[in-house]
């Protein structure tokens, strides 16, 4: 049980259900069907990516791929829980979680329509650490392996989750001061972040991809601009999520594994409650209700310890593999990425997407040349949200 160490005053976590399940196998929610030409169409509506080969069926026959085929961040648009549901293992009391980061490796596999994709996950380790947000916070990771339905290897992402004490984020009141109302735009300052939308846009939208040769170490990648994000977006991200439709999934074990933690209850102040859902979805989808509901819900926001509603670290993470890809084009991909978050975007911000090159190889564990990117994501006020890098494989 979570308690106060009465000999120096200090709250503390309890690890108990936590230390013994590192490196071992865990379960999870499985999508129950294919992927559909209307999962990625709706995948990209919410992640605000409208790079025409994932959703215009006339540009995308006559491209290279012959038809609509999902970007690289699908692959977690296909997974249960985010991709982080590896890392939330273990029963801590009155506790909740951030998403603190992620990272990927992507194996050469476009995912198209047709394609199943099915999860091996294991929790990797832990840290304890303090935070200014709400004192001792768990850091823990864990990883999930993506491969189709007949073994073809698509990707691997090893997800960050930071776990910490609702009430010690609610007492420490981090945010009090801060980040309680939402910036206000004039027309002008609108009208200016629609332009770095739309020139981002058109900045690739052909796919076309950068040659090796042709980029230089210091090149700036087109800046992009997403938002000001609002309820209504935040929503539209949460439901492109294919696990958030009801009936959607069922839950996976590990065979051999006596106890492989498919959907038992981390501790989290807000509860699901699987049997209701068996007579009402509503319950368990996240929007109107559970962990993920004070993204959308001031009220539940708060009570977790955030100013207002805010948004997913997994978005965060899909734009990231989003922005990337779309300059590295058709003949491009993202090879490996690794993104820290260090702050959440919230109702009313516009978020911004820089990327700037840091390094280049001729030749590469992948076989391929590849460029380094820096990445990093800030809001209207120059808060860093993203810290990151990644390596692209573009042709020569």
């Amino acid at each position: 049980m979570s308690k106060r160490d009465a000999a120096n005053d200090q709250v503390a976590l309890d690890l108990s259900d936590v230390e013994h399940r590192v490196g071992q196998p865990v379960g999870g929610g499985q999508l129950l069907e294919p992927c559909t030409s209307l999962d990625i169409r709706r995948w990209v509506m919410g992640m605000d990516y409208p790079n025409p080969i994932h959703w215009d069926e006339e540009f995308a026959r006559n491209s290279k791929f012959g038809g609509i085929v999902a970007p690289q961040s699908m692959a977690v648009g296909l997974d249960y829980g985010d991709g982080i549901s590896p890392s939330l293992v273990g029963h801590i009391p009155n506790s909740h979680m951030l998403f603190g980061g992620e990272e990927w490796w992507f194996y050469g596999h476009v995912i198209r329509p047709g394609d199943k994709l099915i999860q091996e996950r294991w929790f990797h380790d832990y840290k304890l650490t303090d935070t200014k947000f709400a004192g001792p916070t768990l850091i823990t990771r864990g990883d999930t392996v993506h491969r189709t339905q007949d073994g073809t290897l698509v990707a691997k992402e090893r997800g960050t989750s930071l776990r910490y004490l609702v009430a010690e984020a609610q007492k420490r009141k981090m945010f009090e001061n801060t980040n309680t109302q939402s910036p206000e735009w004039t027309p002008q300052q609108l009208k200016t972040v629609a332009k770095i939308r739309r020139d981002w846009i058109l900045s690739n939208r052909n796919g076309v991809s950068p040659h090796f040769e042709e980029i230089d170490i210091g090149d700036k990648l087109p800046r992009r601009a997403l938002g000001p994000h609002t309820v209504a977006s935040l929503a539209t991200e949460w439901r492109s999520f294919a696990f958030t439709t009801w009936g959607s999934f069922g839950w996976v074990g590990v065979p051999g594994v006596k106890d492989p933690w498919i959907n038992q209850d981390c501790g989290f102040t807000m509860v699901m409650d699987y049997e209701e859902a068996k007579i009402d979805p509503r319950v368990v989808d996240g929007l109107y209700s559970g962990p993920a509901s004070g993204h959308v819900n001031t009220a539940k926001g708060k009570g977790i310890g955030m100013p207002r509603v805010y948004g997913y670290g997994a978005t965060m993470g899909a734009w990231a593999l989003d922005y990337l890809g779309y300059w590295a084009g058709h003949d491009g991909m993202v090879r490996h990425s690794k993104v820290a978050f260090r702050a959440p975007y919230f109702e009313g911000d516009v978020t911004y997407v820089d990327g700037k090159v840091t390094a280049k190889q001729t030749d590469s564990s992948w076989g391929a040349p590849l460029v380094s990117i820096k990445i990093q994501m800030t809001n209207q006020d120059s808060t860093v949200l993203v810290d990151g890098s990644a390596e692209v494989e573009v042709p020569f």
